[in-house]
């Protein structure tokens, strides 16, 4: 499936840009999400392990949970302030 993941804050600037577009297999865990758009990238990997995630506006904590069907992943890391 094609998934428009979309990175806030921190993890814009780890990822070096507001939104990538992937291909990501439909049986794709959350887990397995963090892994493919950390790939090569180090400051990403360490942002992500504090991140919280919205899979089409519905929030997803679980990394081990199977994404289904969905077109948008937004990345949000912890925000100060309120």
């Amino acid at each position: 499936m094609q998934l428009t993941i979309r990175y806030f804050a921190a993890a814009r600037a780890a990822a070096g840009t507001d939104s990538t577009v992937l291909e990501v297999a439909d049986d794709a865990t959350l887990g397995d999400l963090e892994a493919v758009i950390a790939k090569d990238n180090p400051d990403l990997e360490r942002v992500l392990e504090r991140c919280s995630y919205l899979r089409d506006s519905i929030a997803l904590c679980d990394r081990t949970v199977q994404l289904g069907r969905c077109e948008t992943v937004d990345v949000l890391p912890p925000f100060a302030g309120g």
